[in-house]
């Protein structure tokens, strides 16, 4: 509606009568300012309206915290009378609690703390060397400088990625924690048991080591036999069982072993009933107790959760399970750590930890801690699955002192004594050193993040003033005013994005003035405003009341006008196209022009009418694509313009009078109103002489080449006709030779012959893309009866003496039927010449198997065999993890029963787990899983056999089943498995 009442005066204004008036009217600058308030967004069209173009935020009061983006860097600061978190560096939540649980072990700490460093480059005397980083060259380093940030950095929580690094750890898979803590474990106490100092070698032994013995007794002699082994945790199942106290007992319990299982008893000499028992011999200080909640499930081949309750009691009494009575064996609970999800691939690990000297417990969840009320144990939110299902059992009642949890995963108890633990671990003066540069650098930062913080506040006031200032100043009202982008002011306006010189260049026409057409993005503001503007941030150019370009609104109104009577003109040329053209007055006009020639009058009066200068490569505020721009330009110049069907090759008149005709010269005159540069041909003038001359020749030609192919279809009507033709595996009796040509010559020859005026001839037989750079024959006598013989054609001998006549031959290649014997005949022999090149056909071989294996979809075939019979078979088509049915499935339905599995559901498809799959073709087994199908000769359309291992009956054998057959990493490659 504004567009139509700005350029409303055109409709009665010639072009020549424009006046300044007009100009203002086409640029709007008549509509009146939108009221702040009434109009609730901006409107683009009015150039006045500054309303919603994001001024809201500055006007009023602000909070000077909006000003940045920075926290507060006190929030990262140590909080008193608390612990220091360790960051996640992806998926390491399970590493943290460990190191938190062995931090809070005063006994280990103090261990570490005495163990040498052998870092002495670092040091230069009693200090550290400034210009150098601290870099631990050992795990026991590592932990020595961890430990020693843990208990006195500034920090809210320290970074562990250097002892992450140091063990080799992928940081974006989670890993099984209780196989962690075993192998850090023994790690550690390989790495210790080189030092001299005995409370440093034997610390893990003293803290972490108990023993028990394997007892066996014969029911038929009574003799006991023992096996003695130490242990750093226990593992107890706990399926089945709903407090801690019977997962000890079953641990402990009695097992009867009898028929198949029976024992050989080297006194009796001879398998006898007997049973086995685990007895313990000694408990160490600290009693690591994991709850084995993650076993094998052979159903879906994988690891699975036990989310079930077990009750644990703060005070664990083991004098019942020990064999040598009357010792200390109460244990107070220390640490529970949990695992939160389902899944036992998936989750979050966090630590419940009681501090030793203080006694009060913390929850450490990385880089968060949180202090317990009351110095109690609050499992809470812990319990809480991530994902709760229908079977959710509830939680049991516990009464005081215990506890139920169904996702604690390990227990840690210290054993209990009289005195309190008063042991106030020092760290080395070294490590302090380390560590007060590191609280150096906190501060340092500290100070640099407040800095920032007050710089961007005192920026952001004093942007919030000049807005405040400014604002109210931009209307223009009666006053000298310039044009100015609403992306400029909105960008002004934002707070997030720096304010950047003002460019115009998007806005101007091929005048170097603002474009009409661009008024819809630009605001008109006060000369007050823009003085401001330009002096603070620059740019340009400038666009003041010069910059309305005269020219461009006088285009405009001239094309307005013609629109308005292109539609007078169409019926007036109608009318004069029906009169009759006498004598030599008219003009040739094309057909096709004539019947779109509104079309193309009003697209080209478009096209004038919205035209924007290329220059600047943006229309309506979006910056065309270039390449875009490029390809529209090619089309739009292959187009026709008017009259140019008409053209020949040689830029004249065509000779073909059926795509033209004659009109009068007052229709010629009409339609040259609109199109000025069209091709001008009056009745009188002749046609093209050079293609007069061609057309001629042309139908020489054609005489030519229908002659030529009637004389070579006569000639060889049968190979023409592809009838009687020899054939090499039922080879004719009445000829002892054949001779070869390539298929393509023959497909081609007949497509002349079939079209001689659309074709060219064929004049020659290239047999050379039938031998190799040798010369040699490509192709043996056997493959050219099979899978070659549609890349050949055979020839009678009185053929191939008329294609010598007929056409140049490269190569003659020829095969020839001997009789081997004298009497007897009992061999034929097939000679061919020239010879079989047989390095090139080997070549060729593996090139064909290599085209082969190079594939992104294809149709697999999977058939499972049971008693080396195939009983089964099953599709997996298309290799793609996008789709599981190939495009021939999904337009035919299938019978029920016969859909094909996904490839990565091959397991569910044959009820087979991956540990179980033997899969094979041509008798070659697969066993590369970092192989890729076509390394391993899986071809499109290859059958894959599949034999499945015979699953063991006796669920007691999981554990081992899963240390075989489970398809994981685990920690292999990390410096865990290096000692």
């Amino acid at each position: 509606q504004l567009e139509k009442a700005a350029w409303r005066w055109a409709e009665t204004v010639r072009p020549e009568e424009v006046s300044q008036e007009h100009i203002e009217t086409a640029y709007r600058i008549w509509l009146e300012p939108c009221i702040r308030g009434v109009c609730r967004r901006n409107c683009k069209g009015n150039p006045n309206c500054l309303v919603g173009i994001g001024e809201h935020i500055w006007l009023g009061e602000i909070d000077e915290n909006s000003f940045h983006n920075i926290d507060d860097p006190n929030c990262e600061r140590r909080k008193k009378n608390s612990f220091v978190g360790l960051t996640n560096l992806g998926a390491t939540c399970y590493v943290n609690t460990f190191l938190q649980v062995w931090f809070l072990n005063l006994e280990l700490r103090q261990a570490l703390y005495l163990c040498p460093s052998t870092c002495s480059d670092y040091v230069m005397g009693d200090s550290i060397q400034e210009e150098k980083d601290y870099e631990p060259q050992t795990i026991c380093e590592h932990l020595q400088y961890l430990f020693a940030l843990l208990q006195n950095s500034n920090r809210r929580y320290i970074d562990p990625s250097g002892f992450v690094k140091a063990l080799g750890l992928d940081t974006g898979q989670q890993q099984d924690a209780q196989e962690f803590s075993k192998l850090f474990m023994s790690l550690l106490e390989d790495t210790l048991s080189k030092q001299k100092n005995p409370d440093v070698r034997n610390i893990v032994q003293q803290q972490f080591c108990g023993e028990y013995a394997y007892v066996t007794v014969c029911n038929q002699c009574g003799r006991e036999s023992k096996l003695l082994s130490k242990f750093y945790e226990l593992e107890l199942n706990i399926q089945g069982h709903k407090q801690l106290t019977d997962c000890i007992s079953e641990f402990l319990k009695e097992e009867k072993l009898e028929g198949d299982n029976r024992y050989f008893c080297e006194n009796c000499q001879s398998k006898q009933n007997a049973t086995r028992k685990i007895r313990l011999l000694s408990l160490p200080c600290t009693l690591n107790l994991q709850l084995m909640r993650f076993v094998f499930d052979r159903q879906t081949g994988h690891k699975k959760k036990l989310n079930t309750y077990i009750g644990f009691s703060e005070i664990l009494d083991m004098e019942p399970y020990v064999e040598h009575k009357g010792g200390s064996y109460v244990y107070e609970l220390s640490a529970v750590l949990i695992h939160r999800g389902v899944s036992a691939y998936s989750g979050h690990y966090i630590a419940h930890v009681k501090d030793p000297q203080s006694g009060e417990w913390y929850k450490f969840n990385d880089e968060d801690i949180e202090k317990m009320e009351g110095k109690k144990l609050q499992l809470g939110i812990e319990e809480d699955l991530a994902e709760p299902s229908k079977s959710q059992t509830r939680k049991p009642k516990c009464g005081k002192g215990t506890h139920c949890s169904r996702n604690a995963y390990m227990l840690v108890y210290r054993l209990q004594t009289q005195e309190k633990p008063n042991t106030i671990v020092q760290v080395p003066a070294f490590l302090q050193e380390l560590v007060d540069r590191d609280n150096s650098k906190f501060e340092e930062w500290c100070i640099e993040m407040a800095e920032m913080r007050k710089q961007s506040v005192d920026k952001g006031k004093a942007k919030h003033e000049e807005v405040k200032e400014l604002y109210q100043r931009l209307p223009a009202g009666a006053e000298p005013y310039e044009f100015v982008s609403l992306e400029w002011l909105q960008k002004w306006l934002d707070e997030s994005t720096p304010t950047k010189p003002i460019d115009n260049h998007a806005c101007l026409c091929s005048h170097d003035k603002l474009h009409p057409d661009k008024i819809s993005i630009m605001k008109r503001i006060s000369e007050y405003a823009a003085d401001i503007f330009y002096s603070r941030y620059g740019g340009g150019p400038r666009l003041t009341v010069k910059a309305l370009c005269k020219e461009c609104v006088v285009e405009r109104c001239r094309v307005l006008r013609l629109k308005n009577q292109l539609n007078e003109d169409y019926k007036t040329v109608n009318n004069l196209l029906k009169a009759t053209v006498k004598g030599n007055d008219g003009f040739w006009v094309g057909k096709s022009s004539l019947r779109s020639w509104r079309q193309l009058a009003l697209e080209q009066l478009d096209e004038q009418d919205g035209d924007v200068d290329q220059s600047n490569g943006k229309m309506n505020g979006n910056t065309l694509n270039k390449e875009e721009s490029k390809e529209e330009r090619k089309e739009e110049e292959e187009e026709l313009n008017f009259n140019e069907d008409i053209l020949c090759p040689h830029g004249e008149l065509c000779i073909s009078e059926n795509e033209r005709r004659l009109v009068s010269k007052d229709a010629w005159n009409k339609l040259q109103q609109y199109f000025p540069k069209a091709p001008e041909f009056p009745s009188y003038r002749e046609c093209c002489s050079q293609c007069k001359i061609l057309e001629r020749e042309g139908e020489e030609n054609e005489a030519l080449h229908k002659m030529i192919a009637n004389e070579q279809k006569t000639s060889l009507p049968n190979l023409f006709q592809d009838k009687n033709r020899p054939c090499l595996s039922n080879w004719p009796e009445d000829t002892d030779v054949l001779y070869i040509v390539s298929q393509f010559f023959v497909e081609e020859w007949r497509k002349f012959v079939r079209k001689p005026t659309r074709c060219s001839p064929v004049s020659s037989v290239g047999n050379s893309a039938l031998l190799c750079p040798h010369g040699g024959l490509m192709f043996t006598f056997a493959s050219m009866t099979k899978e070659d013989s549609k890349l050949i054609a055979l020839i009678w001998p009185g053929e191939w003496q008329m294609i010598q006549k007929l056409f140049v031959v490269d190569h003659v290649i020829k095969i020839t039927r001997t009789e081997v014997g004298d009497v007897n005949p009992s061999e034929t022999q097939y000679i061919s010449e020239p010879k079989l090149c047989p390095e090139c056909r080997e070549g060729l071989l593996c090139q064909q198997q290599r085209d082969l294996r190079e594939y992104t979809q294809a149709t697999i075939y999977v058939h499972k065999v049971v008693d080396n019979k195939k009983v089964m078979k099953d599709s997996v088509p298309e290799l793609n993890v996008s789709s599981s049915e190939t495009e021939e499935d999904k337009e035919e339905a299938k019978p029920d029963g016969e859909k094909d599995p996904d490839f990565n559901q091959i397991m569910h498809a044959f009820s087979v787990a991956p540990f179980d799959q033997n899969l094979s073709i041509d008798g070659k087994i697969l066993s590369d899983d970092c192989a890729t199908l076509g390394t391993l000769g899986v071809i499109p359309e290859s059958v894959i056999l599949l034999k499945a291992d015979e699953p063991i009956a006796d669920y007691a054998a999981m554990d081992d089943v899963m240390q075989v057959c489970m398809p994981e990493e685990g920690f292999k490659g990390t410096g865990l498995l290096g000692h």
